[in-house]
């Protein structure tokens, strides 16, 4: 599974999103800041992702964007579907040499598939959760 700029991006926003907006919008910028992503692009990716159903905007002084479901019902598998299938991919050109690799490259696939299939945001974000809260910065010198 090939993962581009803007898939990683998308999967970063809805993360944020997932963590801080608490039923309440979130502004482009402050994602942006956040997770270090350019303004402009930020806006066209959340824009398909409004479009895929993934989040939903509010206008307004106080608007933003928040999820469109509960980061429970939305997994790692279905935003890269959607986010890559609008990229164009790297089909494996008509009469390539078949390769001793191409078996063991498509059970890697199987497997990767297999685990953003079943990590949902909300998995995602307890699990970041738990290793901040027990992280313990350490003084020493």
């Amino acid at each position: 599974m090939t993962i581009s700029v803007k898939g990683k991006y998308a999967l970063e926003a809805l993360f944020d999103l997932s963590l801080h907006s608490n039923g309440h919008p979130i502004k482009i910028s402050e994602i942006a800041r956040r997770q270090q992503i350019p303004q402009k692009f930020l806006e066209l990716i959340l824009a398909g992702l409004k479009q895929g159903g993934f989040v939903e905007s509010k206008r307004g002084a106080e608007g933003g964007y928040l999820l469109s479901r509960t980061a429970d019902e939305i997994t790692i598998g279905q935003v890269l579907r959607f986010v890559e299938a609008k990229s164009p991919g790297k089909a494996r050109p008509k009469g390539a040499a078949e390769s001793p690799f191409l078996e063991l490259w498509s059970r890697v696939d199987q497997a990767v598939s297999d685990v953003v299939d079943q990590t949902t945001f909300g998995s995602l974000r307890r699990s970041w959760s738990e290793k901040q809260a027990n992280f313990v910065p350490n003084w020493e010198i």
